[in-house]
């Protein structure tokens, strides 16, 4: 019986599933070129990319699409080779294999649009042909080192290869035998748990099963032996596992082949203790990963529960104020506060638990930038080392989402524009190759700081004001505000890979108007530059502090302030009067010192026009309370007329721009029914500085990024 395969039943998970494959494919081919370059083969990068696009061609056929397949069909049969014959893939097929990838997610993305299919490229398919992969010979580390032939006959020849090689620069190859028993899985001890154990130690190269005649060793009669290259000693080995040391013997003989523990013929096995451990037996059939728990949801469902959680909050908030009220009239309130502070609980824990749930991992969002940067060198003719340091952070996903361009845009500057040449490089006295790293960890619970940092000229301060026409600026705090500015460009003509006047500006949007971030610069000419953006978590369910300011109820995001500090009349700077020149006429400053720095503060009313007349005098601020906050790593701080405390807030964007208002990032309800707005302080704290400051003010007094005080 014959039939058409409805494509859209299964279209949202194919391309799921293809873009997961894609991605794993460009790592392992950027694995493999990193080792070439270093005169190397990458024998796992190319095992795994040959496994990949195994599955893709699978995937691709089951649902019909043939220009995938057909190219799919051509890079496996290459990458099989290189695998098979231990000889791994020449430098000169990375790139053409790469642009194979790239036909692939072409196909991909039309076929997600509803578009036809472009056939595949005759070019490219030529390109395949002529690639030629010549096997490489083996040697043994010693002159009569030999493999036992019940191991060396399951590895294929890129096995043997990355064991003689790893032999080659100091490390030792050892089998670690494992015998699965009651007793041991009893203890938690399972050829997982081994697994998983002895990856942090040793490289698996391969794990395989041996099956025989119960034994004393072997109660069922099975036996994984795990193939390893490690630099550990064999009882650190077996102490992880927390097995003998007896378990780990050399994987090279120096004479004779040892037999092995295990006969390889199979034997009639004996069924019950043999089914108690099928599910290990399953999982050491090869070296893949141990399968874990992973379910694939549609954002949209994850984006549906952060609704309904809104909901939740939003009617917690509600249920406290009647509950104040009840408790105002004189009703006894006891028991229901006490189910009110539990359910406020189990609300914070679900929140935690979504949260996690939308959360990936930074290495993830960064997974690409291998990529683009080896497109920006051969561009540009640069020899560029690229370093990623996540530590396993992991980032709300709207977040990743809308943080990722902007790392893009500082990868981009940092290649075309701050990396030299080689020629100026060996000049200067530099290597050829230049460093470009990134680095993120997390600054609290509610912050992530990601570092993009180079070691390439620097920027010239004067350079950047003369091509301006503006006075060189006095920090790196003005020095940024003057490279985001938009439409900025050190560049007379745009190339193909910046020049456009788009980039800071747009990494500034991003990082600080849409996030609620900070960027900053540092900066020193000849030695590099390093950008940092700090930015929140999560965006869409947050804690915030709720003040009031002039009878109105104000929110700003915990993640965004500093302290909360009561202003001290002993510590406010006397016979001092500034006004701040802003963008909206002037505003009073008052100076207060706070463990050995001058922190400015404004009235938060004065800067939302919220009836107080400005120019009046320096305010009286003794005894309020003020909200401080950094910008541009300077402090800056808001007096605010009450502290209402911290809660949770459900974060509404502003979307339509007649009511979009600097310094203003969103809207939340906070049970009264009435719109609460959500401020952005360190964005209020720039538009009130803009770029009205007095050049020849005088040094020493600044707000925000680097604007001078005018007195």
């Amino acid at each position: 019986m014959t039939g058409t395969v409805d494509l859209a039943e299964f279209l949202s998970a194919y391309l799921e599933e293809m873009d997961d494959h894609l991605r794993a494919s460009n790592s392992s081919l950027m694995a493999a070129d990193a080792a070439l370059r270093r005169g190397q083969h990458d024998a796992r990068a190319v095992r795994d990319l040959y496994r990949t696009l195994h599955t893709i061609k699978g995937l691709s056929a089951m649902v019909g699409v043939e220009p995938i397949v057909t190219i799919v069909h051509q890079m496996e049969s290459i990458v099989r080779a290189a695998d098979k014959s231990g000889g791994g893939l020449p430098l000169s097929s990375i790139d053409v294999l790469l642009e194979g990838i790239r036909a692939i997610e072409h196909r991909a993305r039309a076929l997600g649009d509803g578009k036809s299919l472009d056939p595949p490229p005759a070019a490219l398919l030529a390109a395949f042909e002529e690639i030629d992969v010549t096997p490489v010979a083996l040697a043994a580390p010693g002159p009569r080192a030999v493999l036992e032939p019940a191991v060396d006959d399951k590895l294929t020849p890129a096995e043997r290869a990355q064991i003689v090689a790893a032999v080659g620069e100091g490390r030792r190859a050892l089998r670690f035998d494992f015998s699965p028993s009651p007793a041991l899985s009893a203890q938690g001890i399972d050829i997982n748990s081994v697994r998983a154990r002895l990856a942090g130690k040793a490289e698996i190269v391969r794990v395989l099963p041996f099956t025989g005649p119960p034994r004393a060793e072997a109660p069922t009669g099975l036996t994984f032996a795990l193939v390893l290259l490690t630099a550990e000693q064999d009882a650190d080995l077996a102490a992880a596992v927390g097995l003998g040391v007896a378990a780990v013997r050399p994987l090279f003989a120096p004479v004779a082949p040892v037999a092995p523990v295990a006969p390889v013929a199979p034997v009639a096995p004996v069924v019950a203790p043999i089914a108690a451990f099928a599910d290990d037996l399953r999982s050491g059939e090869d070296d893949e990963a141990p399968g874990r728990g992973v379910l694939r949801v549609d954002v949209g469902r994850v984006e549906d529960a952060m609704e309904r959680l809104s909901a939740l909050i939003v009617t917690r908030f509600r249920l406290e104020h009647e509950v104040a009220a009840l408790a105002a009239s004189g009703v006894k309130v006891r028991e229901i506060g006490v189910i009110m502070a539990e359910h406020a609980r189990q609300l914070r824990d679900l929140r935690a638990a979504l949260l996690r749930v939308r959360m990936v991992r930074v290495s993830e969002v960064l997974d690409r930038v291998p990529l683009l940067v080896r497109g920006l060198c051969r561009a540009t003719g640069k020899l560029v080392r690229l370093e990623i340091d996540t530590q396993g952070a992991e980032l709300d996903k709207s977040v990743a989402e809308r943080i990722f361009p902007a790392l893009i845009h500082l990868v981009r500057n940092a290649v075309d524009h701050a990396i030299e040449p080689p020629e100026e490089r060996r000049r200067l006295g530099k290597p050829e190759e230049g460093l470009l790293r990134i680095s993120c960890w997390a600054r609290s619970n509610t912050r992530l700081e990601l570092n993009v940092a180079d070691d390439g000229r620097g920027i010239d301060k004067d350079a950047v004001a003369s091509r301006a026409g503006r006075e060189p600026p006095t920090s790196h705090a003005a020095l940024l505000d003057l490279l985001c500015e938009p439409g900025f460009s050190t560049r007379d003509t745009a190339s193909a890979t910046s020049g456009r006047g788009m980039g800071l500006d747009i990494v500034h949007r991003i990082t600080v108007a849409e996030l609620g971030g900070d960027l900053q610069l540092s900066t020193r000419v000849g030695a590099g530059t390093t950008f940092t953006l700090r930015v929140p978590l999560t965006i869409a369910i947050v804690d915030v502090f709720a003040f009031e300011c002039q009878g109105q109820r104000f929110v700003v995001p915990v993640a965004a302030v500093e302290e909360i500090v009561e202003i001290d009349p002993a510590r406010m700077l006397r016979n001092v009067s500034q006004s701040l020149r802003a963008s909206r006429g002037s505003i009073d400053v008052a100076l207060v010192e706070r463990r050995g720095e001058v922190v400015p503060v404004l009235q938060l009313a004065a800067a939302l026009r919220l009836g107080m007349p400005p120019g009046e005098g320096v305010p009286r601020l003794e005894g309020t309370k003020a909200i401080v906050v950094r910008r541009g790593g300077e402090p800056v701080a808001f007096a605010v007329d009450r502290m209402l405390g911290q809660r949770e807030a459900v974060v509404r964007p502003l979307e339509d721009p007649l009511v979009q208002v600097g310094g203003v990032a969103g809207a939340t309800d906070l049970g009264d029914g009435r719109p609460t707005l959500v401020l952005d302080l360190v964005s209020l704290a720039g538009g009130l500085t803009g770029a009205n400051a007095s050049p020849n003010a005088p040094a020493g007094r600044r707000l925000g990024r680097g604007e001078e005080w005018a007195t």
